[in-house]
């Protein structure tokens, strides 16, 4: 007997206890939708940065190489949250043995499908569900990339009545959003309480757990963590729940599980979360100027030097990752630092 579809086992528990919460849509979408499936590449949905350019990882490589070093040079081990095909890593620890680091190497990843692919570049690899098996005693050098956009969120829409958290119900028409029925009006802050009826304003919990949980262990442990992603700093009305499906934008309520749906990271509150585990915060700042500041612009020479024919594919790539119209400004770092660390490169200190 075949298994429902993500699709089918949404619209049967709608039809018995009613509207869901955007959380749970999502969470439930977005689980099928990965353990099915490798989304990245040409042949997929979308194509993230490490994808797009080696210079990418290299350079997060360098930027915690150079931590480490400054640091003392114990022992650390390297991990990364939703690492893909495992392209980052491999470009990242590429560039970390070159100066003498070789960390043992740990992947957060839920996705049996991704977990195969990952195992091909990292046979010697743990991997883990969530962070709490996550090795303790040695600093953490922490990538998460395009990591925290894929993460539930919760959505609140100011009716006529006050607001309401956004559900989704299902109909002739497939899945709807529909206001909810009980007030939330005490969760809105006190500027967006009169907002005009039809404002959305978004939460992120689960990023917001997830922010602490990492800043807590470097706090802990020592290290850093580099978070990269589409998002903005300070918390404000709109609605940013999206869907990519081959390359190209798609409704979000349409075939959940054969698409990946994504929010815009909120960085002021992955901000406070690091704050209140006591690391130390930075940024965030546009990728684009990031990249420039620790070095793209060197590597990009220098990889044209070694391979002249494709010296104007190289700086195509760099003009992708940099460009304010390209990924540069709409994507943004931010850096977790433990207490007694270094200062890292790239938010207004030199270059390493």
């Amino acid at each position: 007997m075949t298994s429902p579809s993500c699709e089918e086992r949404l619209a049967r528990l709608i039809r018995a206890v009613g509207p869901i919460p955007i959380a749970q849509f999502m969470a439930e979408a977005n689980g099928a939708y990965y353990a099915s499936r490798d989304p990245l590449g040409a042949a997929g949905d979308f194509v993230t940065a490490p994808e797009i350019s080696q210079m990418f990882g290299e350079l997060i490589g360098l930027w915690l190489a150079d931590l480490w070093q400054q640091a003392g040079e114990e022992p650390a081990c390297y991990v990364e949250l939703g690492p893909g095909r495992g392209t980052l890593a491999a470009d990242a620890t590429r560039a970390m043995r070159a100066i003498g680091l070789q960390p043992a190497v740990h992947f957060v990843e839920t996705s049996p499908a991704l977990r195969a692919a990952q195992a091909e570049r990292f046979a010697n690899a743990a991997w883990h569900d969530d962070l709490s098996t996550l090795p303790a005693g040695k600093p953490l050098l922490l990538v998460a990339n395009e990591f925290f956009d894929a993460l539930p969120i919760r959505q609140f829409v100011r009716t006529v009545n006050g607001w309401r958290e956004r559900m989704v119900a299902h109909g002739p028409d497939g899945f709807v959003p529909v206001p909810g029925e009980v007030p939330v009006d005490a969760l809105v802050p006190d500027r967006l309480r009169d907002a005009p009826a039809g404002s959305i304003l978004e939460s992120a919990p689960m990023g917001t757990a997830i922010a602490r949980d990492v800043a807590g262990r470097i706090a802990e442990q020592g290290g850093a963590a580099i978070i990269i992603d589409y998002g903005y700093a300070g918390r404000a009305a709109g609605d940013t729940f999206q869907a990519v499906h081959a390359h190209a934008y798609a409704d979000p309520f349409a075939r959940p599980g054969t698409r990946d749906l994504t929010a815009h990271v909120d960085f002021s509150a992955i901000r406070q979360a690091g704050e209140a585990e006591g690391v130390r915060v930075h940024g965030p700042v546009g990728q684009g100027a990031w990249l420039e500041a620790i070095g793209i612009g060197a590597r990009t020479a220098a990889l044209s030097r070694g391979s002249p024919t494709r010296a104007e594919e190289i700086e195509a790539a760099r003009h992708r990752l940099t460009d304010a119209g390209e990924m540069g400004e709409l994507f943004k770092v931010m850096a977790f630092v433990a207490p007694g660390w270094p200062e890292p490169a790239g938010f207004g200190a030199p270059p390493a």
